[in-house]
């Protein structure tokens, strides 16, 4: 068993040694100890992508998590689990609650209408990412949810930044998305053919 103790290091460290430790080694079973539940969640979703069955066990601040695969080693997919072959589409990253400068209340509304215009561009929007304080339009108050878990449940894959999360203490409040970090960003807007950033 490979054991990999991401303990004290921020995201998206965690998952990159993980990364690198699966891509070289191919371990038929890995185990990773993260002491943040952002990089539990991350690690988690990435050896889950990488065709690991994963078993997670916690014992205060500190997480264990066990990957076990196949003899065989798992097939290498990008970290949000897309293949190459997909096809590459928009990438829509928001880093702000509101949109534009200049007044806050209007920035606000802007931003919200801006989400229920989304819809709009159909199957080209590929991915929606939240990074900064974009991750405030994803939680249990924010007038946008109800527009975003639509997208969502259409089958619009939406990224929101574990680090932001922590960062604003908000992440027992996000409500729709996929917790996500800075390698799963990254590669999406490799594999995107066209990146928005509002």
């Amino acid at each position: 068993m490979k054991k990999i103790d991401a303990r004290g290091l921020s995201c998206p460290a965690p998952v990159l040694e993980t990364k690198a430790a699966v891509e070289q080694l191919h371990p038929n079973q890995i185990e990773v100890l993260v002491d943040n539940e952002p990089a539990q969640q991350n690690v988690t979703r990435f050896l889950g992508s990488q065709g690991y069955q994963t078993e997670v066990k916690q014992d205060g601040e500190l997480f264990t998590i066990v990957g076990t695969g196949g003899d065989e080693a798992p097939e290498p997919v990008p970290a949000d689990g897309q293949s190459d072959t997909d096809t590459g589409k928009i990438m829509v990253m928001v880093a702000a609650d509101c949109m534009g400068t200049g007044d806050d209340e209007l920035g606000a509304k802007l931003m919200i209408n801006f989400i229920k215009t989304l819809k709009e561009m159909g199957d080209s929007l590929w991915r929606l990412v939240f990074v900064n304080g974009g991750v405030k339009l994803t939680i249990s108050e924010a007038a946008s949810l109800t527009d975003l878990k639509e997208l969502e449940a259409a089958g619009l894959t939406i990224l929101v930044c574990g680090t932001c999360l922590d960062h604003f203490k908000l992440l027992e409040q996000k409500q729709v998305g996929q917790t996500t970090n800075m390698l799963d960003i990254v590669t999406a807007m490799q594999l995107a053919d066209k990146v928005i950033n509002i």
